[in-house]
């Protein structure tokens, strides 16, 4: 079986509305015509009960014809048959339609989540793929029949007043009292769903982050701690799901009573008006009938309205965070980088901060260069780092590789040119060839290739299927030495031209070490630039410039000599300033003990 096509062209309908998920509900239009059509012809099947009884209590039975009888029956089996069929048809249509909206969104909202992810560091959400799970669901169910049926209510509410006016009265008067059921459904138990829906979602969000360090909360004995944080948002969260399910609960029983006792009215309405022969017992039985048929889809949208409030509340979400995210831009694919890195008085804010952790940073590096990116912890490496890979913004100045700023670059033109060990290494389920090729098209060549460069195609050897080995969940099979090692081989496949690595030996031993090293040593035989953010001074050898940072700004930078004598320089202009301010208050006490003992000779 095929599966299916993605391609679905929606450039009209993105020049007519603004945002995508708008855009890919008008490329459906044509879906939803044709349920329309089809909510047409049911509903006017759905008379066939009422017709069928009418013509059996006024003309079969009258005539005790058995002939007609049969004949009815055999046109009613007839038109409910083929209401069946269509009620099918529309159903599939609409899943069809819920599938295609899937299939026009659900890449885009899967990206959005990952730049929200990039952008919001620690606050990894999937809800936007929940919410489009959500509003298809929605849409391929049977709630969203209730909104096509409901606009027949005034045609059945007519033939009511044809039958009599006073039928048709007593019709207008039960449609308004659920019609004003449903506006009261819709102001009782919308905020307090809503409230419910935002805390769940908090809730689960925050869960999922928690479970994701499960080992520290168990070694550390955080469990009690989280899960009183948890249950005090859990009774919250049942709080306003309570209130809301008794409303609506309320409403729909509500509603369900007053639907039999309008139908049971619209009975003995039509039995007076029989008794006084004004109409016809088919008459009565089929304005019975017709009653319940035209409050059916109130009733039913009454009862389905927490899952129509759901999808509502899903739909805004998508919308606003697809509109936040603006529209595709088209790229000018630009030449393959060889390296060289550039910042011009760059000012970083990570996101959701208010002050800046990065400011005025400017250097010019060439292309080929093993550079050092050391200071203090907390002076802004990291967040420089991030700069220079384009994840975070620059709120002023810019960063760019061969004088492009890396916001030009299209993320799947640049990624394979660019290498990145980050402090917290990350591992993905797969084997370990797929994650050194970063689950692209595996070349085995250079897969090998760039585990020897990593010195760790030995120890990949070593593991139960070698390279075929699944690693699991986070790689937690491997160390954290071999995931290191692992994680260096996925940064330098197929020699990328500029290279970060973010604290690259923090959990190495000496081989790890030394395979660092010589990784290094061969990348920038290469010609590719390297950057190494370190606190360990023994990689500095491997370098040829140093950028140095304090308090997030670049202090000093140039060629690794220079800024070494700087920091001497410095390190001795702080020890002389120390060792002066030490000196200063033996040298007052000395004056102080002599000042005294010269008091105390002229007193004698």
């Amino acid at each position: 079986m095929n599966a299916p096509s993605t391609a679905v062209d929606t450039t009209d309908a993105d020049q007519v509305f603004t945002t995508p998920l708008k855009a890919a509900l008008a490329a459906c239009r044509g879906s939803f015509i044709t349920v329309g059509v089809f909510s047409f012809f049911i509903n006017l099947l759905m008379l066939t009960p009422m017709f069928f009884m009418m013509q059996v209590f006024d003309r079969v039975i009258s005539s005790s014809s058995l002939s007609s009888l049969a004949a009815l029956a055999v046109i009613a089996l007839f038109l409910l048959a083929t209401m069946g069929v269509l009620d099918l048809v529309r159903s599939r249509v609409l899943v069809k339609v819920a599938t295609r909206l899937d299939l026009l969104l659900s890449d885009r909202v899967y990206q959005e989540c990952f730049a929200y992810g990039r952008t919001h560091q620690g606050m990894n959400d999937t809800q936007p793929l929940n919410d489009l799970t959500g509003l298809r669901q929605y849409l391929g169910g049977n709630a969203v029949f209730a909104f096509f049926d409901l606009p027949w209510l005034p045609f059945y509410l007519i033939l009511l007043f044809i039958f009599h006016p006073l039928v048709g009265s007593w019709g207008v008067f039960a449609a308004i009292v659920l019609i004003a059921c449903a506006v009261a459904n819709e102001r009782t138990t919308t905020k307090p769903l809503q409230e419910a829906n935002e805390l769940a979602r908090l809730s689960q969000s925050q869960t999922d982050r928690n479970l994701r360090n499960a080992e520290v909360v168990s070694s550390m004995g955080m469990l009690a701690g989280l899960q009183r944080r948890w249950r005090k948002r859990q009774n919250a969260t049942l709080y306003y799901q309570e209130a809301s399910s008794n409303y609506a609960g309320g409403f729909t029983a509500f509603t369900k009573t007053f639907r039999i006792i309008a139908q049971m009215g619209a009975m003995g309405l039509g039995a007076l008006l029989t008794v006084n022969q004004q109409i016809s017992p088919g008459t009565m039985i089929a304005g019975s009938l017709l009653m319940s048929r035209a409050l059916s889809p109130l009733e039913a949208m009454i009862g389905a309205w927490k899952s129509f409030s759901s999808a509502r509340e899903a739909y805004y979400r998508l919308d606003k965070m697809l509109e936040d995210a603006g529209t595709d831009k088209h790229y000018t694919r630009m030449p393959d980088p060889k390296g060289r890195l550039t910042a011009s008085d760059v000012t970083i804010v990570p996101p959701q901060a208010k002050t800046a952790t990065v400011q005025g940073v400017s250097f010019d590096i060439p292309a080929g260069s093993v550079v050092g990116l050391i200071g203090p912890s907390g002076s802004g490496k990291t967040t420089l780092v991030r700069g220079i890979l384009g994840t975070w913004a620059c709120s002023e100045g810019a960063v760019r590789i061969d004088g492009v700023e890396t916001t030009q670059y299209k993320r799947e033109d640049l990624g394979p040119h660019v290498g990145y060990l980050p402090q917290d290494i990350e591992l993905f389920d797969g084997t370990v060839s797929e994650n050194i090729a970063r689950f692209g098209d595996i070349d085995s060549e250079d897969v090998v290739q760039a585990a020897r460069d990593a010195g760790v195609h030995q120890l990949i050897l070593e593991l139960a299927e070698g390279y075929d080995t699944e690693i699991g969940p986070a790689g937690h099979q491997l160390s954290a030495g071999q995931r290191q090692r692992v994680a260096l081989a996925r940064a330098i496949y197929r020699r990328p031209r500029v290279v970060i690595l973010d604290e690259p030996n923090s959990n190495l031993d000496e081989a790890g070490e030394a395979a660092l090293h010589r990784a290094i040593w061969l990348l920038r035989k290469d010609g590719a630039t390297v950057l190494v953010v370190t606190h360990r001074t023994g990689i500095l050898g491997l370098t040829n410039v140093l950028l140095f940072m304090i308090n997030g700004r670049l202090e000093k930078w140039g060629q690794r000599s220079e800024v070494l004598a700087y920091l001497e320089e410095e390190s001795q202009r702080r020890k002389a300033a120390a060792q002066a301010s030490n000196d200063q208050p033996a040298l007052a006490a000395t004056s102080s003990a002599s000042a005294d003992s010269a008091e105390d000779s002229s007193n004698e």
